[in-house]
């Protein structure tokens, strides 16, 4: 008789969010190469214990469940675990608190949310988190964690070259609810708009800051398109504050950025200090001064931007590849369903 081959149950609110999408779709087709079925599942985020008996019959195929985001009351926790026979949850955002509710001030740190949070890690075989911020979280409830930050498949992208047709462009990509961000850099735009009249901020979205002392370059976001558009720009920048929310991303956009070939400038928060390596890849940037400084050195020199951007996609191509991150990911499924559960 032959042996059952394993499957795979990989589960979220959404399964077109980002985080969904490039950390689970990836997974995909190396899982299916090993031999694995593989089957996607959507979870409402009400309905708590009813949602997870909806699943039960997925839940029961599955020889690992990997929830990608998805948090748990205590009372589902257990359920989980008597439902499915392997579980491994998935987070590359810092889930356990609430992004501030305005810029500058700190996240919001609910009860009920850090409470789901650490109910969902007790009941996992591993946790497997984007980023050294959200390792140390998640070691709190004493199951195992694995480090895997977000990859990018960088065959997409297409390498910018000098761009000397273009005006000096700054690119920053993302979704509106991040815009926000854009205004820790407006005065150093603006600064370096006054000695640049020609400046252009290229913003990758499906909304667009109105401000008029700069010019704006609306570029509407597309999964079909973004790439092209990034290799249009000079460098790209990632601005945070300094929260706990912020502590947790994954700097995905400075990886988009080099997979463009592009300099980056980015705040130095959490993962933004490992994705860029200061002076080589780009630059950390924290006070107006200093993104106006790393913005000016860069927008003047094409020969110190073209290094950077070398150096930014090998950077990549070595830490993020999303080949070595799918290997490591298959592996560790295939682990959890072949060796068993290694709880106590």
């Amino acid at each position: 008789m032959s042996t059952p081959r394993p499957r795979a149950l990989l589960v979220a609110y959404r399964l077109a969010q980002p985080s969904f999408r490039y950390r689970m779709d990836c997974l995909v087709e190396p899982l299916s190469e090993a031999g694995w079925d593989v089957e996607r599942l959507e979870l409402p985020a009400g309905r708590y214990g009813w949602r997870l008996l909806a699943a039960r019959a997925a839940l029961a195929r599955a020889s690992v469940t990997v929830l990608q985001q998805v948090k748990l009351s205590a009372p589902e926790a257990w359920l989980l675990r008597r439902l499915t026979a392997h579980a491994v949850f998935d987070l590359d955002d810092a889930i356990y608190v609430r992004k501030p509710r305005r810029l500058g001030a700190p996240a919001d740190e609910g009860r009920w949310r850090r409470m789901k949070f650490l109910a969902t890690c007790r009941a996992m075989d591993t946790v497997v988190v984007g980023n050294e911020v959200l390792r140390a979280e998640a070691e709190r409830a004493g199951r195992p964690v694995v480090v895997l930050p977000t990859a990018l498949d960088a065959g997409r992208y297409t390498q910018a070259t000098a761009n000397a047709d273009l005006p000096p462009t700054v690119v920053w990509i993302g979704s509106p609810e991040n815009l926000v961000y854009l205004e820790l850099v407006r005065p150093a735009l603006a600064a370096l708009s006054r000695r640049h009249p020609d400046l252009v901020l290229k913003v990758i979205c499906s909304a667009f800051p109105d401000w008029p002392e700069l010019r704006i370059e609306r570029v509407a976001w597309s999964a079909a398109t973004e790439a092209a558009a990034l290799g249009r720009a000079h460098v790209g920048i990632m601005p945070l504050t300094d929260d706990a929310w912020a502590r947790g991303k994954c700097a995905f956009k400075l990886l988009q950025y080099m997979a463009a070939g592009l300099p980056c400038v980015a705040s130095p928060v959490g993962a933004n200090r490992a994705a860029v390596i200061d002076g080589t890849t780009g630059f950390l940037a924290d006070t107006p001064a200093e993104w106006e400084a790393a913005l000016g050195r860069l927008l003047a020199d094409p020969a110190l931007r073209a290094a950077q951007g070398r150096a930014g996609h090998a950077h990549l191509l070595k830490d993020y590849s999303v080949t070595g991150y799918a290997t490591r990911y298959v592996d560790l499924l295939a682990t959890l369903a072949g060796t068993g559960s290694q709880r106590t």
